[in-house]
């Protein structure tokens, strides 16, 4: 029992997307993850950001309440 050209389903378009996915989790797997660096600027930026809102908030409650 040996698998030529000739035994194998055609290529549909279902077969194709498969092996599209394939080739990208391999690639991402390949890739590898995102930096130690960049994972802590993502989480400095987010910090400041929250810091940011909160005050901005803090702020306009002071200016309504004086009204």
């Amino acid at each position: 029992m040996t698998d030529s050209k000739d035994d194998l389903p055609p290529d549909n378009e279902t077969m194709r997307e498969v092996k599209r996915a394939k080739a990208r989790k391999e690639a991402a797997e390949d890739k590898g993850g995102i930096g130690w660096k960049t994972a802590a600027g993502i989480g400095i930026g987010s910090a400041a950001l929250a810091a940011a809102l909160i005050y901005a908030n803090k702020a306009r409650k002071k200016d309504g309440e004086q009204d």
